[in-house]
Order: C-alpha cells, then structure tokens, then sequence
C-alpha cells in the first residue's frame, strides 16, 4: 500500500473522499488564521515529512489489516524521512458513521482498530516497554517501535483540535519525540505555546489527561483519545487485556 507525501497528494488524481480529506488536512495544517495547536504538527506538514495512507471504513474486517501492512512498512523507512515525521492515517468516513456514531462510539472503534492491528504484530513487545498501559512509561507499540498516537473523529465538537470530518489517526515514532525534547529550553518553551494555542483553537480548556511522557503521573493510552469535555478518562485502558508478552 502506498505511503504518499504532499507531492504526491498535490499531483494525484485520487478523486471522491481521499482528495477531500487530504485537502481539509492541508488547510487544517497551514491555516494563518486559526492556528493548528500542535506546532511540530505544522512543521512536520510544511517540512513534507509526514506520509499519508488511505484506508477502508474502520468499521470494517480488512482496515486493521491494510494499517498494520501500511505501518510495518512505514516503520522500515520513517528514520530516513525527517525528524518530524508522522504517519497520518485516513479512514473512509460514510455518512452512516458520522450520523451514528457519537465520540465514546468512535473511542471504542479507536481501541477496536489499534487491538486488531496489535494482534497482526510479527514482532515480540519491546522488553523495556512495561506490558501495562497504567505504566508511566507505556505506549503503543508496533513491530518493535513505539508510537504516540493521536485520535480526532467528525463527532469532536468543542474540541477541534480533536475534530475532523473524517475518523483519522496521526501516528508519530518515539523517537521523533525524543529528539524534539533534546532541547529542553526550546522544548518548554514550544509546549507552552502549545498549551496556549489550544485555548484559543478549542471551545473548552486544556485537557486534564494531557501530561509528559515520563512523567511519574503520566498515562500515555489516556491521550491518545480525549473527550470532547474537559473530563479525565476514568477506569482501565480498553487495550489492557491485549498486553500479553508474545512467545
């Protein structure tokens, strides 16, 4: 399955519902006005760093197959792309869907997807990632890479740094974090404004979830998805049972 870039996508004749989507995320990207919060984001868009896929409807038997196909293969090559590098993933989005499905609808398919892409996983779990998502250190992880996953749906209303009109997902590699955070003055100070762009993009405040990785209060598998009010998650990771080491 092929991994475009913004060359690709300004050139390609895919038509129907991937040219939208592709182009709602471009102007989501690169609008002066309303600035997206998440400045590597935009940067990593500008930069053409990041790889677009388009998949089926989530809801769908083959979508977790072609995303674990799409994100091995994006695994094998993200270190030669560029350091803020992430791997936007694109679902068909029917008109049922968007009419039906309301956010927890759309938090449990997100969970469906990432437990039935883990299943698919050639790779054995990274001995240093700890098995549970309540783990401070925990995150998702994918033929032996780790992966801060970021969740937005067309049901995201006062939230709209979490809004799209398409279910889609942002995939970013550890290590593309890890290399942003070098820098720990430049850093702090980009996470600052971060926080400050997200009270004026969204309807409703920082979200009480978002925190830093590492941090001893941190639960990455809460951030992946975040409602669309200002209320912590609340019980277990839905992919918990999933965390078994493979043999």
């Amino acid at each position: 399955m092929l991994l475009y870039d913004n060359e690709h996508m300004e050139h390609s004749s895919l038509g129907g519902w991937k040219e939208e989507a592709y182009r709602l995320f471009s102007e989501k990207m690169s609008d002066s006005e309303h600035k997206f919060p998440c400045i590597p984001a935009t940067i990593g868009y500008k930069l053409n760093h990041f790889r677009y896929i388009f998949l089926s409807d989530p809801r769908k038997e083959q979508a977790p197959e072609e995303l674990a196909y799409s994100l091995s293969a994006y695994g094998e090559q993200s270190k030669d792309i560029g350091k803020y590098t992430s791997l936007i993933v694109f679902f068909e989005t029917p008109e049922d869907l968007t009419v039906e499905y309301q956010v927890k609808e759309y938090q449990a398919l997100f969970w469906k997807v990432l437990s039935q892409v883990s299943a698919r996983d050639g790779q054995p779990w990274p001995e240093h990632i700890p098995l549970d998502p309540d783990h401070n250190v925990w995150e998702y992880c994918f033929g032996n890479e780790q992966y801060f996953m970021y969740c937005a749906t067309p049901a995201h209303k006062r939230r709209q740094s979490r809004h799209f009109p398409y279910f889609i997902f942002a995939i970013t590699p550890r290590w593309v974090l890890t290399q942003f955070n070098k820098n720990a003055v430049a850093a702090a100070q980009i996470k600052k404004k971060i926080r400050e762009r997200i009270t004026e993009y969204d309807e409703t405040g920082v979200h009480p979830d978002l925190n830093f990785y590492g941090s001893e209060d941190n639960f990455e598998w809460k951030q992946y998805f975040l409602s669309d009010d200002d209320l912590p998650a609340a019980g277990k990771c839905p992919f918990a049972h999933l965390h078994m080491k493979k043999s």
